[in-house]
């Protein structure tokens, strides 16, 4: 089940980015990545990998462009995420 809904998640993602970012399909891409990813790992991993010491900066950023995305300012809620990835898997 979590990697059905995580392959949906980046399904949905890459056909926003494709429609000139639309916003419903972006934050839908980005709940279900989400929500696979507890599914996959746990919810008290997922927990712990977003929430480590080193790695504060990236989830905000990360969380912050899904709240962003959320709010139906795509393309710059698509920047922090982006950011945020980088931070959190470098």
């Amino acid at each position: 089940i979590g990697v059905g809904l995580v392959g949906f998640g980046l399904f949905f993602l890459l056909f926003g980015i494709l429609l000139y970012f639309d916003s419903v399909l972006m934050a839908f891409g980005n709940l279900l990545f989400l929500s696979g990813l507890v599914f996959i790992i746990g919810f008290r991993r997922t927990f712990t990998f977003f929430f480590q010491r080193s790695k504060l900066k990236g989830t905000s950023f990360f969380f912050g462009g899904l709240i962003v995305v959320l709010m139906r300012w795509p393309i710059l809620g698509m920047l922090l995420e982006a950011y945020g990835f980088i931070s959190l898997f470098r």
